[in-house]
C-alpha cells in the first residue's frame, strides 16, 4: 500500500481545529470532523480500498467523551497498518478561550459555565497534548499565521499553497464573475483591424509577434509581474487559496489572451501553483472598440 498520511487534529474547543481542518483541506486533504473513534476501522479500511485518497485529517475533540484518551493508541494500530500518521494539538489561553466563546456565542460541549468547562477540558486533554507531534498554540494567531504554521508543518512550499487562475476574457462579454484582480489591455494594438490577424488568436504567433512590437506590452507585462511580485507573497501570508487574475480586451481573443498567457508563464517560472484559461477565445462576434 501507497504510504498515506493520516492526521488527527484535536485539542481545546474554540482553539482553531475547524478552521486547521479547512486549511489541511485547501492543502488537498479528505477531512472529516467528529468520526467516532469506534467508526475508526471501517474507515481505515474505506481509505484503503480507494487510492485516490492519500493524504487524511480526522478532528477529534472532546465530543467524543470517555473514549477520547484512547486516542493515541487508535493512531498507533492505523501507524502499523501503513500510514504516515500524526496528532496535531491545538490550544489556547483560558481569557482567549472566554473571549472567543463570548464573541460567537457557541455553547461549549461540557455541560459547565464556560471558565469550569474549559478548566475540565484542559484536564481531560492533557495526555493527548504529551502525545501530540505538533501543538499549536493560536491565542494570538490569525487565520493567516494558522495556514503558515500548518504548511511549515507539512513542509509544504508557500508558493504551491494558493491557487491561481489567470482569465482572458473581452469586456463585451461581461467580467467573470470570480475575479480577484481584473487588468484592462484595451490600450494596446489590436489586431483585429489587421488583414490576416482578425481570425487568429492571441496565441498565434503572427498575433503574438503584432503586440509585441509595440514597446508598451513589454513594459506592461514587466510592470504588472512586477506588482503581483509584491501583491503574492502578502496574499498567502493572509491565508488566501484561490486568486483569480482576469485580463481584458474588446472581445477575449486577441491582446488579453497574449497577455494572460505571458502572466500565467511567468507565474509559473516563479512556482506558483497557475492555471490559464481563455474565456472568451473561440466565441465568434462583431469586434468593439
Amino acid at each position: 500500500m501507497e504510504n498515506k498520511k493520516f492526521f488527527i487534529i484535536t485539542g481545546l474547543s474554540g482553539a482553531g481545529k475547524t478552521q486547521a481542518l479547512k486549511i489541511l483541506g485547501d492543502f488537498g486533504f479528505y477531512c472529516v470532523d467528529n468520526l467516532p473513534l469506534a467508526l475508526f476501522k471501517d474507515f481505515v479500511r474505506y481509505v484503503k480500498q480507494h487510492p485516490t485518497l492519500t493524504q487524511i485529517a480526522l478532528g477529534v475533540d472532546i465530543r467524543e467523551g470517555g473514549n477520547l484518551p484512547a486516542l493515541p493508541a487508535a493512531l498507533d494500530t492505523i501507524k502499523a497498518s501503513g500510514f504516515d500518521t500524526k496528532l496535531i494539538f491545538l490550544e489556547a489561553s483560558t481569557s482567549v478561550l472566554l473571549r472567543r466563546f463570548s464573541e460567537t456565542k457557541h455553547r461549549h460541549p461540557l455541560e459547565e459555565d464556560l471558565a469550569t468547562a474549559i478548566k475540565q477540558e484542559k484536564a481531560f486533554v492533557k495526555s493527548l497534548k504529551i502525545a501530540a507531534d505538533e501543538i499549536i498554540n493560536t491565542s494570538s494567531t490569525t487565520l493567516g499565521e494558522l495556514k503558515d504554521e500548518i504548511a511549515k508543518f507539512l513542509k509544504v512550499k508557500k508558493k504551491q499553497e494558493m491557487l491561481i487562475s489567470v482569465i482572458s476574457f473581452g469586456y463585451k462579454n461581461g467580467i467573470p464573475l470570480e475575479s480577484d484582480l481584473v487588468m484592462d489591455v484595451r490600450f494596446l494594438k489590436n489586431p483585429y483591424y489587421v488583414a490576416g490577424l482578425r481570425d487568429k488568436t492571441g496565441l498565434d504567433k503572427e498575433v503574438q509577434d503584432y503586440i509585441l512590437q509595440s514597446p508598451h506590452a513589454k513594459t506592461f507585462i514587466k510592470r504588472f509581474i512586477e506588482m503581483l511580485d509584491y501583491l503574492l507573497p502578502k496574499y498567502i501570508k493572509e491565508g488566501k487559496s484561490y486568486l483569480t487574475i482576469s485580463v481584458g480586451c474588446s472581445g477575449g481573443k486577441h491582446r488579453s489572451v497574449l497577455m494572460a498567457h505571458c502572466l500565467a508563464a511567468a507565474l509559473k517560472k516563479r512556482g506558483f501553483n497557475c492555471t490559464e484559461t481563455h474565456r472568451d477565445i473561440d466565441i465568434v462576434k462583431k469586434e468593439v472598440w
